[in-house]
């Protein structure tokens, strides 16, 4: 198990921009605690940064990988 290698693949990238876009566009819009705020706006980020890196950290501890061979 690398803990760094690419293991997401091109549909799963255009996903995780999608979304981290989303959540962080909900984070900057939000009007509630800021504890929501700043989960989502975390979460966010980590969808962005796994989907540059094209590396999960969580797919690595369980084996997943929908980057092609």
């Amino acid at each position: 198990m690398k803990l760094f290698e690419k293991n997401i693949g091109k549909t799963d990238k255009m996903v995780r921009v999608a979304v981290g876009i989303l959540l962080l566009a909900a984070a900057y819009l939000f009007q509630g605690d800021m504890l929501v705020r700043g989960l989502l706006g975390l979460v966010g980020v980590v969808m962005l940064v796994t989907a540059i890196t094209s590396s999960c950290l969580l797919y690595s501890l369980i084996g997943m990988n929908t980057a092609k061979k």
